[in-house]
């Protein structure tokens, strides 16, 4: 029995777990020995590091021993019900590209949206460093492995990173993203270098992500530092993250997390993004959604005191929150009253996540969800758990209704 059976679940946030020379095997020779490797720390994730060969070895050996655990019997034996358990590099089709389709079957999931678990920090920080050879290069290498390991299963729908720092290389990279296969654009989702996400040079990025009908998507872990580093430096010990070590979120950080794409959202908005390219979608994803319902009252309060003055204002054919209802769709985390966020909002902007196969997902997302959503109508789980989703995705959702199902 799958984890998900009787109805139709997609996943809008499911991530690839990178081996350690995962993103410099992908690269162009030009940039492919500025890339770093990524060795092991605390807690099973990666960290960049500049380590002699024989550590990469020692690494290369760990990884083929994991391999070959997960290709064993006694793994295998128990993988339906250790699918929601197991997580990190030791769940099912975490990095071995051709388990994936038996761990959707084992999830029960329709379809899942997959993001990098390790890079997007990596990509924003070249992509503010000045070298646009690096910078692009390396997204490069990247889409060029999000497509390899999404080709295992037409339902893993792969999202490819376009850095907006140059408005013509950002036109081109995204173009060479969706003649390849890319189902969403993966942008930072704070301001890129030296201009607004809202510049005009950058229309031509939108304008192919709507002709094609794909979505453009932020996603948590591409902005830099959230908060100020001085916040931790209370005179007491930092607590531990999720895994018990210092490298992802904890309470303090994890309240700038809406920060940077409500900042985002709101300049696209008022300077008239979503009203130029209608059918743009933007998907916000892993960054919560108990903000949006006071985030739409700002900008509405904001539209009511600046619109007198401000000829961008007036010139918007809708409301603010008009757009957010039309364009922009949110993944709630489990442990967000998502029913409440509905009742606020209405029931068009929230999609289901997993965050398979992260250990922050959990490994009860479906009942902590159902647990919040209550006695709301079928209706509304419907949106949730697919319709939105539908929506977000555009042509990758049109040919999902057109395949058969697994």
């Amino acid at each position: 029995m799958p984890y998900v059976s009787g109805s139709t679940v997609h996943d809008a946030d499911a991530h690839l777990m990178e081996t350690p020379t995962w993103l410099r095997d992908h690269a162009d020779a030009a940039v492919r020995d500025r890339i770093p490797v990524l060795t092991l720390s605390s807690g099973n994730e990666l960290r960049q590091t500049g380590d002699p060969d024989e550590q990469l070895r020692d690494l290369d050996a760990a990884f083929d021993r994991l391999r070959r655990k997960h290709a064993s019997a006694e793994y295998r034996a128990d993988e339906a019900a250790q699918i929601m358990a197991r997580k990190n590099f030791a769940a099912t089709g975490a990095f071995v590209a051709a388990d994936r389709s038996r761990a959707l079957d084992l999830l029960g999931f329709r379809s899942q949206l997959v993001f990098n678990t390790f890079h997007n920090r990596r990509l924003r920080d070249w992509e503010h460093s000045g070298d646009l050879e690096l910078a692009y290069g390396a997204a490069r290498a990247h889409n060029r492995g999000m497509l390899e390991f999404c080709a295992a299963d037409s339902r893993l729908l792969p999202t490819c990173y376009v850095p907006l720092v140059d408005f013509e290389r950002a036109s081109v990279t995204a173009g060479e993203a969706i003649a390849t296969g890319a189902a969403a654009l993966l942008v930072a989702s704070g301001c890129p270098p030296g201009h607004s996400p809202s510049h005009v040079g950058l229309d031509p990025v939108w304008a192919r992500a709507q002709d094609a009908g794909i979505p453009v998507v932020f996603h948590v872990g591409g902005t830099g530092d959230l908060i100020d580093p001085n916040y931790f430096r209370n005179g007491l010990p930092v607590p531990p993250d999720f895994h018990g070590g210092e490298e992802n979120f904890r309470s303090v950080d994890y309240m700038g997390i809406p920060v940077p794409p409500a900042q985002t959202l709101a300049t696209m908005i008022f300077d008239g993004v979503l009203d130029r390219f209608p059918r743009l979608r933007i998907g916000v994803i892993e960054q919560g959604a108990i903000w949006v319902p006071s985030w739409m009252r700002q900008m509405e309060a904001a539209f009511e005191a600046f619109a007198r003055h401000e000829e961008r204002l007036r010139a918007l054919s809708l409301r603010p929150s008009d757009y957010v209802h039309r364009q922009v769709r949110f993944t709630p985390y489990p442990t967000e009253d998502v029913g409440w966020i509905i009742d606020q909002t209405g029931p068009d902007l929230c999609m289901f996540s997993s965050d398979y196969p992260h250990v922050e997902g959990g490994r009860r997302p479906v009942e902590r969800f159902e647990a919040s959503l209550g006695e709301r109508p079928a209706a509304v789980r419907q949106a949730f758990y697919c319709d939105n989703f539908l929506d977000l995705m555009g042509t990758a959702a049109r040919e999902l209704a057109d395949a058969p199902e697994p």
